[in-house]
Parts: C-alpha cells; sequence; structure tokens
C-alpha cells in the first residue's frame, strides 16, 4: 500500500523551498494495477508529469496492455474531497493540489456532465457530492427548481447578437445623478475626450483629441472620431458604419455604449470631476464577435451535456429513536454529569413570542436524559402562522447552586425547527436536532428566535434533542372573513405623526390596535407605514393574518429603499417577503449592487431553501456579470460557516451551471487569491526568523517563480471586474508590517499614463465590518449627490473572499497623514503639531490654480468625512487612518470601531471628540491664512448641509444596519448597537434641534482637538520607535 501523507497543508501551502525546485513524492495508480513512485517538480505542468510517468512505466509489467499516451488522463481527489479529472494539462501540480500526492490514470471517456460538477466543486469550495448525500427532499426540490432556471437563463444566451452579448457580460456603468458642480469642471461647456484606434498598423498610433458635449451619445463619438481619422488618412469617401464600433475605457474591461449622455458614464464623470482627460479606444465589431464566440462554444458545451449521473449518497447515520411516547416528546442525550436538566420550548413568528414558553420538568443524570412529557402551547393549530418557528433551550442547574434565594442557569444548547415543513405542511412525527452551544448574548429567557433552524451539522459532538410532533390531518381548510373597512380622519394626525418615527420606535397597544383599524387609511394615505402594520398585527390570529393577505394584494408598491425593511427578521411571512422582493424588482442595477451585502445577509433568515429573494438574487446575477461577480464573492466567502453551508452552496452551485462562460474567470481569481494565501502564510512563518528585507527579497523570489507569476497575472480583479490585474510589478511589491502581514500586491497599468494597480491581501482579519462602512460611506455619497452637494468621498474597494480573508484597493498618488507629519519634521514628537506640513505637501504637488483646486478638494472632502465619521460613530482615528492623496482629496481608512465603540486604556477614552478636526485641517481650509473666515464659514455650512441631508434618510440606515445583524460582526450584535444611529442623527427631534446638536457637536471637536493632536504625537513616537 502506498505510504500516507499525515499533512497536506506541509506541501502545497507551507513551502519552505522559496527560491530552489522542489520535487515532491507523488504515488501514481495504472489502469493496469501497476502502482509507481516517482519523485517530480512541484509546479511541473500535468503533460509533463504524464511524459515522465510515461518513461518509466516501459520498465513496469503489462505496460503492453497500455494504450496511447494521449488517450489518458490524471484524476485525483481535490482539497474539497471531489474526484477531479485533470484535463487541462498545462496547470501545474501545485496549483491543482490534490488532497493527497496520488494520481490516477484513467482514460479519456468521462461523463462531461461529471467534469462540469466537479468543476463546480473546485470553485465554489464545496463538493457537489455533500449536497447528493444529505437525501434531503427540500435540497434535491431546490437544486432541480434552480437548475431550470440556470438552463433556461443559458438557452436564451444562444444566439445573442454582439451588442446583447455585450451588455450581459460588460454591462456599463453609469451614474445617472449629476452632481451641479460638473459644469465648472468642463471646457467651455464641453468635454475633452482622447480617442485611441486599436487596429492601427504596427508603429502606427493614432490618437485624436475630441470637445464635444457632455449630452452627446457614444455612438455619434463613434462617428466622430471615423470621420476624423479618414479625413487624415485621405479616405473621406470610404463608408464606415459607427455602429460597427464600440468605445471601451483603454487598459479595462470598461465599455462606453447605449443611448445614454457621455456625462452619465461612471468613468467618464469621474475624470471630469478629477480634471484627468478620459481614454478611450474605439474597438471593431469584430474583436467583441471573437470574445463572444470563445463564449458561446462553453455555452453550447454546457447546453449538449447529459445531466450528470448522481453518486451513490453516503450511508445515513444511526440514530437512536424513542417509540414509547404520546404527543410531543422530549429526548436529549449528551454527555454531562451532576445537572439537573431542563429544556424550556416556545413558539415565535419573527420576534413575537405567539403564546407563553413551557419548561420541562428536571431531570437528573449523568448520560442520557429522557421526559416522556407532552409540551402543550396555549394556542389553536389553525392560529399558528405558516411562518412558526419552535425554539429549543436546553439549560442546567448546578446542584450547589439551588437554594431558596436564587438558581444559577447555565445554558448548554439551543436549536430551533419550523412547525410547518417547505411544502406548507405541518410537521409530524420524531425529529432529531443536532443543536448549537454558542449563545448570542442578551438571548430573552434563553430562547434564540433570531438564530438558525438548520441544525448543527457536526453531529459527533453536538447536544442531540429528539422531539416528536402529533399527527395532524393534511388537509386543512383555509377560510377568509370578509374584511372590514375602517375609517378615521379624525386619527389622521395621530397616524402621520406615528408613521413618521423611525423603524427602531415601539409602538405601544394602543397605537398598535389604531394602527390595525385604520389598516385600510393607512394603505391609501401612508403606504411606506407598512412594516408598522405588520407589527400591529396579531400573528396568532389567523382571521386577522387572512385579511392582512387579502389587504397585500392592493397595497401600493413602495420604493425599493422603503422595502428593505421587510426583509428583516421581524418580518418572516411568505407573502410580506414576496411582497418586498416584487418591490425590489423595480431596481436597476446600480441601485441593486448597492444593496447586494444585505440581500445576501437576510437570506439566512429565509427559513427554507426556495424562496422570492434567492430566486430574485440569482436571476438578476444571471442577467449581468458584475452583480454575478459579487454575488459569488458574498456567497462564497461564508460558505465556511455551517449554518449557511448548504443554503449558500445551492445558489453558488445553480450560478454556475447558468453562468459557465463567467466560471473560467472566477476560477482564476480563485487560484490567484489562493497563491497569496500561500505568500502570505511563509511569510508569517518566516517573519521571526528573519528581518524584513530579507523577508522582502524572499517575496520578491517566491513572486517571481512561473506558478505564482502565472496565477497572479491577467486576471480580472475581484474588487472590480472592470479592472485588469495583468502583469506583476515585482519590484513594487511588499508586506505591510502590521500583525497579520498584509500583501501589498502591484501591478503595471496598461492605461496611458494611469498609476501602477495596487490591492491588499489580508489573510486573519475579518473585512465585513470594513465592507459595511464603505458601502455606508458610498451610499451617502449618493445620496448627497441626489441632493446636489458633491463632497468627493472615495470609497474604496473592500471585499471579503473568505473566512478572515479578502482583497482592499490601494488608493494611488496618497499618503497618511503620520507620514507626511514625520517627513516634514526632524522630530517624531514635534511631527503632530506641526501645523504647516499638511499644507506644504499639497503646494509641493499643486502650483498656481491647482492648488486652489486641491484646497477645495481637501475642503470638501473632509467636510463629508467629518459627518460620516461622526453619524457612524467611527473609532480609532489616529494619524495612519486617515489620508489625502496629491490632488487634495481626504479619506479614512480601517474601519474596526464603528457605532461609538471608541477605544480606551485604562478605561479612560482616548477619543474624547465626536470627530476629527484638527487646527492643521483647519489651517489648510483658511489657505494658510488665519483670518480667513469665510473659507471656513463655507467649510461648516457644507457640514450642516450633510448632515441636515442624512437625517432625512435616516430610516433607511437604520435598516441597513438591522439587516446586518445576522452577519455575527463584533460590534453590531443587536439592536442596542443600532441606538448610536439613532442619537447621532437626532431622529427623535426636530431639524431645528437636530441641527442645534450638531452645532454643539462641530463646536466640541473644534474645542477638544487639541486631545487629538496629543494621541497623534504618541501613535507618531510609537510608529516612529518601530521603524
Amino acid at each position: 500500500m502506498p505510504p500516507a501523507v499525515t499533512d497536506s497543508l506541509d506541501i502545497w501551502a507551507v513551502d519552505s523551498q522559496i527560491g530552489a525546485d522542489g520535487s515532491i513524492s507523488v504515488d501514481f495508480l495504472l489502469p493496469t494495477g501497476i502502482y509507481i513512485n516517482l519523485d517530480v517538480p512541484r509546479d511541473a505542468t500535468i503533460s509533463h508529469i504524464k511524459q515522465l510517468l510515461w518513461k518509466q512505466a516501459h520498465a513496469y509489467p503489462l505496460f503492453h496492455l497500455l494504450m496511447e499516451i494521449d488517450s489518458y488522463m490524471f484524476s485525483c481527489v481535490n482539497q474539497t474531497a471531489v474526484h477531479e479529472e485533470l484535463e487541462d494539462e498545462t496547470r501545474r501540480l501545485c496549483d491543482v493540489r490534490p488532497f493527497l500526492p496520488v494520481l490516477k490514470l484513467v482514460t479519456r471517456n468521462c461523463d462531461p456532465g461529471e467534469k462540469l460538477d466537479s468543476k463546480i466543486g473546485v470553485l465554489i469550495g464545496k463538493g457537489l457530492h455533500e449536497f447528493d448525500a444529505l437525501q434531503d427532499p427540500e435540497v434535491n426540490d431546490f437544486r432541480a427548481k434552480m437548475r431550470r432556471i440556470s438552463e433556461e437563463k443559458i438557452q436564451s444566451l444562444v444566439g445573442l447578437s454582439w451588442m446583447d452579448w455585450l451588455k450581459h457580460t460588460y454591462p456599463p456603468e453609469q451614474e445617472p445623478v449629476i452632481p451641479e458642480s460638473f459644469q465648472d469642471k468642463l471646457y467651455s461647456g464641453n468635454l475633452v475626450v482622447a480617442v485611441h484606434f486599436d487596429n492601427c498598423q504596427v508603429g502606427m498610433i493614432d490618437v485624436f483629441s475630441f470637445q464635444v458635449s457632455p449630452n452627446m451619445n457614444p455612438i455619434k463619438l463613434n462617428e466622430l472620431a471615423i470621420r476624423k481619422r479618414l479625413t487624415i488618412h485621405g479616405k473621406e469617401d470610404e463608408e464606415v458604419d459607427p455602429a460597427d464600433y464600440v468605445l471601451q475605457v483603454s487598459g479595462r474591461l470598461e465599455y462606453v455604449f447605449g443611448d445614454h449622455p457621455l456625462i452619465q458614464f461612471q468613468y467618464i464623470r469621474n475624470c471630469v470631476m478629477n480634471r484627468t482627460l478620459p481614454q478611450l479606444t474605439l474597438v471593431e465589431c469584430c474583436t467583441i464577435k471573437k470574445m463572444c464566440e470563445q463564449e458561446m462554444i462553453a455555452i453550447e458545451a454546457a447546453i449538449n451535456r447529459k445531466s450528470s449521473n448522481l453518486p451513490l449518497p453516503l450511508p445515513p447515520k444511526k440514530t437512536r429513536t424513542t417509540t414509547n411516547s404520546v404527543g410531543s416528546l422530549a429526548r436529549l442525550k449528551f454527555l454531562i454529569s451532576l445537572l439537573q436538566v431542563h429544556v424550556r420550548a416556545g413558539l415565535f413568528h419573527g420576534t413575537e413570542l405567539l403564546c407563553k414558553t413551557i419548561v420541562s420538568t428536571e431531570i437528573s443524570g449523568r448520560s442520557d436524559h429522557v421526559w416522556n412529557e407532552v409540551l402543550e402551547f396555549e394556542i389553536n393549530v389553525c392560529d399558528l402562522p405558516r411562518m412558526a418557528r419552535l425554539c429549543f433551550a436546553v439549560y442546567a442547574v448546578m446542584d450547589k447552586m439551588k437554594t431558596k434565594k436564587s438558581t444559577k442557569h447555565y445554558p448548554v444548547a439551543w436549536v430551533n425547527t419550523m412547525v410547518f415543513d417547505y411544502k406548507g405542511q405541518l410537521r409530524n412525527g420524531e425529529l432529531v436536532l443536532h443543536s448549537w452551544s454558542s449563545f448570542p448574548d442578551e438571548l430573552e429567557e434563553m430562547l434564540n428566535p433570531m438564530g438558525t433552524v438548520q441544525t448543527n451539522p457536526y453531529t459527533e459532538n453536538a447536544t442531540a434533542l429528539h422531539i416528536r410532533f402529533q399527527e395532524y390531518s393534511k388537509h386543512v381548510d383555509l377560510w377568509v372573513t370578509g374584511m372590514t373597512r375602517g375609517s378615521g380622519k379624525k386619527f389622521h394626525i395621530v397616524l402621520k405623526e406615528i408613521m413618521e418615527r423611525d423603524p427602531l420606535s415601539q409602538l405601544c397597544e394602543n397605537e398598535m390596535d389604531l394602527i390595525w383599524t385604520l389598516r385600510y387609511d393607512c394603505r391609501e394615505n401612508f403606504p411606506q407605514s407598512l412594516p408598522k402594520l405588520l407589527l400591529s398585527l396579531k400573528w396568532n390570529k389567523l382571521e386577522d393574518v387572512a385579511q392582512l393577505q387579502a389587504l397585500l394584494q392592493i397595497w401600493p408598491k413602495l420604493l425599493p429603499r422603503e422595502a428593505l425593511e421587510l426583509l428583516d427578521f421581524n418580518y418572516p411571512d411568505q407573502y410580506v417577503r414576496e411582497y418586498a422582493v416584487g418591490c425590489l424588482k423595480q431596481m436597476s442595477d446600480e441601485e441593486l449592487s448597492q444593496y447586494l451585502l444585505q440581500l445576501v445577509q437576510v437570506l439566512k433568515y429565509e427559513p427554507f431553501l426556495d424562496c422570492a429573494l434567492s430566486r430574485f438574487l440569482l436571476e438578476r446575477a444571471l442577467a449581468n456579470r458584475r452583480i454575478g461577480q459579487m454575488l459569488f464573492w458574498h456567497l462564497r466567502s461564508e460558505v465556511h460557516i455551517p449554518a449557511v453551508s448548504i443554503q449558500f452552496g445551492l445558489i453558488l452551485e445553480a450560478y454556475c451551471r447558468g453562468s459557465v462562460a463567467h466560471m473560467k474567470v472566477l476560477a482564476k481569481q480563485v487560484e490567484a487569491l489562493n497563491k497569496m494565501k500561500t505568500l502570505n502564510s511563509l511569510i508569517k512563518l518566516n517573519a521571526m526568523k528573519q528581518s524584513k528585507a530579507k523577508g522582502k527579497d524572499a517575496m520578491h523570489t517566491c513572486l517571481k517563480q512561473n506558478a505564482y507569476r502565472e496565477a497572479l497575472s491577467d486576471l480580472q480583479s475581484p474588487l472590480n471586474p472592470s479592472v485588469i490585474l495583468s502583469e506583476l510589478h515585482v519590484e513594487k511589491c511588499r508586506y505591510m508590517d502590521s500583525k497579520m502581514k498584509p500583501l501589498w500586491i502591484v501591478y503595471n497599468n496598461k492605461m496611458f499614463g494611469g498609476d501602477l494597480v495596487g490591492i491588499i491581501f489580508k489573510n486573519g482579519d475579518d473585512l465585513r465590518q470594513d465592507m459595511l462602512t464603505l458601502q455606508i460611506l458610498r451610499l451617502m455619497d449618493i445620496l448627497w449627490k441626489e441632493a446636489g452637494l458633491d463632497l468627493r468621498i472615495l470609497p474604496y474597494g473592500c471585499l471579503a473572499t473568505g473566512d478572515h480573508s479578502g482583497l482592499i484597493e490601494a488608493v494611488s498618488s496618497s499618503e497618511t497623514i503620520a507620514d507626511i507629519q514625520l517627513n516634514s519634521s526632524n522630530v517624531a514628537a514635534a511631527a503632530a503639531f506641526n501645523k504647516d506640513a499638511l499644507l506644504n505637501w499639497l503646494k509641493e504637488y499643486n502650483l498656481g490654480d491647482d492648488l486652489d483646486r486641491a484646497i477645495e478638494e481637501f475642503t470638501l472632502s473632509c467636510a463629508g468625512y467629518c459627518v460620516a465619521t461622526y453619524v457612524l460613530g467611527i473609532g480609532d482615528r489616529h494619524s495612519d487612518n486617515i489620508m489625502v492623496r496629491k490632488n487634495g482629496q481626504l479619506f479614512h481608512i480601517d474601519f474596526g470601531h464603528i457605532l461609538g465603540n471608541f477605544k480606551s486604556k485604562f478605561g479612560i477614552k482616548r477619543e474624547r471628540v465626536p470627530f476629527i478636526l484638527t487646527y492643521d485641517f483647519i489651517h489648510v481650509i483658511q489657505q494658510g491664512k488665519t483670518g480667513n473666515t469665510e473659507k471656513f464659514g463655507r467649510f461648516r455650512q457644507y457640514c450642516e448641509e450633510a448632515y441636515l441631508i442624512l437625517r432625512k434618510h435616516g430610516n433607511l440606515f437604520i435598516t441597513l444596519f438591522a439587516l446586518m445583524l445576522t452577519a455575527g460582526l463584533p460590534e453590531l450584535t443587536s439592536v442596542k448597537d443600532i441606538q448610536y444611529l439613532k442619537d447621532s442623527l437626532a431622529l427623535g427631534k426636530s431639524e431645528e434641534e437636530a441641527l442645534k446638536q450638531f452645532k454643539q457637536k462641530f463646536d466640541e471637536a473644534l474645542r477638544e482637538s487639541w486631545t487629538t493632536k496629543v494621541n497623534w504625537m504618541a501613535h507618531t513616537v510609537r510608529k516612529d520607535y518601530r521603524s
């Protein structure tokens, strides 16, 4: 038998032979039954390894029985425990990363359906055989339904014109809201655009500049460019159709086409606002057609594949059952001694308790605990809402702690299950619920209704609760009573006041009764009040629920931003959530991408796999590849979490089946991230043994190896599919000093005269809180622009790609405040107090009128971030977390502390100001003139305007944070955390009172800014000492 390898991680993930051609011992299994062991290079291609094996096989028995070498390929068991056939023999062994170094030679006659399944399993990080092995009817039905959606979508792609294919694959990035200030950035009211030609002869470059109206559409610009080129080359009489060309952003996979004004395209608008020249390339349609044809080949191959034969499922584990009971039996198995054990059970609809909780009798024992006990709830079966869930908590009491005065309860486990199954039928018979042991904070009566209804997949160590439902008739007659119509014009003022409250405000019983009584007035006059109407409904009364569901059929459609709240955990009803998704269908792709982070998180609130939200997200992702890539990474980054592993894995599988051509792009990204993770592990391993200079040299040596260079080159950025990460600039790559040793990977830019492109890879940090904060900053930017205020916010890219790993966009031409101050002073302690350092730095890069523009850029962006950091309660604002670009644009980074969770030392708050506004910032705003009150007054006015705009959308911010409660972020675990937003936006106050509060905070930030400078001095001294 071949020797076993004890730890594959030592072979593939931690390469101790950096810079050397390492080899590895591989066991080969031939079709003749012969076993051969060979040492082969780790970075050798599969094709080369096959040649080495073939030479060796000559000397072994039965070689004459083998066919030609090209009749065979290798197969292995990959990292997801799936048999993977290595059809692409240009791949390297170290990129394949078999689970064990064992390769089997097999004939090339495999079912193409099985090949696709294997590729999907590798791509999503979860073998599809795991879904088959579940033998779960709900999983099988959901897979079949999602597969139909995917197959219909892929069929619809066949025969697309090149332009329709381009719209689907590279949809234009637009920004319909145009800030009023853009007119000031134009040249006599016109845009200046440079147009390059794609098909020029070798040695000739045709580049033309045009002054055009910002409202001109791309096809007109095509015509202008073609005419000018033909005229210059003396071919004025030649007829060329401008529709046979398309404009591409030079050096990017981004196209400018369609019947939209040029200024609405995001790239053009950003160039105008940053006063840079838009660089476009005119591409012939034949180039696009070739790209389209290549993808169509993959699509047609996928359509012609036969459905793969499902592998035999794994045998189910044996479980102990109990048959000698009647009614609802709770039976618990776990190993714990000297304890008295109780089970508490409650019926919930969302967070609403439908009736009193039930507590079992106390049972003692050392092993199995058995209650032959009926738990009967005070609610009629007919009154149970469809989405009712049964929540259990197991807790224990220590003997010595039981006294007459107090009893100490110790939570042991919790688990939830739905009362109805996915087909809408009451559950009956016995269930085994493997429970969860981690308890969230602040649970009421130790029950966790917001927790998952999935059972713990790690059954070996999980507490198992055995319950039995009574048998009920499967045929239930539902009835709807006549709807009563209440009217109360005299209560409209009261109703209006209630409806204007924020989502965190609690309703009293009288208010809920009033809202329910006047539900038709709400529909006609306050349709946005639907969430409050739903909270006023008694979900344990069938008649009221039936009336509500009928009312939903005639309820006006809400705006998508208003409908988002209905996807919160408080609104679990199936028809309510379907109504909400119906409202979301009005969203443009740009708006959907803005809220996709929350929409993926609220999938966790869906008790059943097949729901309106999962179908909606899949359909929109399959219709727009940009949405598809975002959805892919949001799901894949959490597929390792047991509670959502099946749900997220199934949606990922469906997306891959419906977007086969996109899989190759995503697989390249996954491969690159794996290489970054390996490199990061190497650096961490050697960081304690060698100096940073040697560590950097070792990193460069590693990146120059073929395996790393090819894996990390020529891929679409996971942060933005329009950005091509083409060629590594190895000499500029480095790793950072912080604990997790983030990698700073730098690429050459294909854009003419463009800056280098940088990405930061982090492994060991949870980036989801940064993602949320940057998303909210992006939303603030949109809301300000909608109100005619552009505060030059820079919400750079950030993406979680796995368990505590992800990517951050490196912003070019920027430095931290700390570095700017340190470089201007010989003494670190004095650097933080040098008020001229920042202004002098801006003067260095901006001369004449450019300096005035840079100061204006600084003023606007500083105002935006002052308001944003105050509203969001962003803490840990030291001088290394605030950066400035050379054009004057200020921005904040690293959002590890939000919602008022400010850092403290020895119980003393280190940050005493509501936001950062230091005198060196004011010095820049005032253009270095102490008495320039006009400039400072305008800055203050920007802040006040920005704050009042955000207040108008306070409900939206609260909703977005509430929808993230299920993400498990350390500083966003309960509704109490969101209370900070309500306070900072002064939502319970009038606009005058709120503005007065903000002005007080502004004055406080100004008055206490010296404390910020002291903190910055301490930080700068520590930084200088470490360096």
